[in-house]
């Protein structure tokens, strides 16, 4: 192989290295410019997902909110020793909260 390049015009082995060179500059940065991509898409995508789970937090939240204000609304209405309603309002809750 070695024999085979000195044997080469100077020329011709200076054209190859270039195409070499060039080749090697080209394959390098497709890869970096893809890798950039990847990092930006995938810290836009994980913003999307947190905005997405704040409104849904957010959006649970009022539910519990709404859920546990009829439970006062029945806490007081209801006799003290109504224990069953109590538990099925928490069930209700939960249930809400879960969804």
């Amino acid at each position: 192989m070695l024999t085979m390049l000195t044997n080469m015009p100077k020329d011709v082995l200076v054209q190859q290295i270039k195409d070499g060179l060039v080749l090697l500059v080209l394959g390098m940065g497709t890869v970096f410019i893809f890798l950039v991509i990847l990092i930006f898409a995938s810290k836009m995508m994980s913003k999307i997902i947190m905005n997405m789970e704040k409104n849904r937090h957010g959006e649970a939240t009022e539910q519990i909110q709404a859920v546990s204000t009829v439970q006062v609304q029945q806490k007081v209405s209801a006799p003290q020793g109504d224990d069953a309603a109590v538990a099925a309002a928490i069930a209700a809750a939960y249930d809400r909260s879960r969804n």
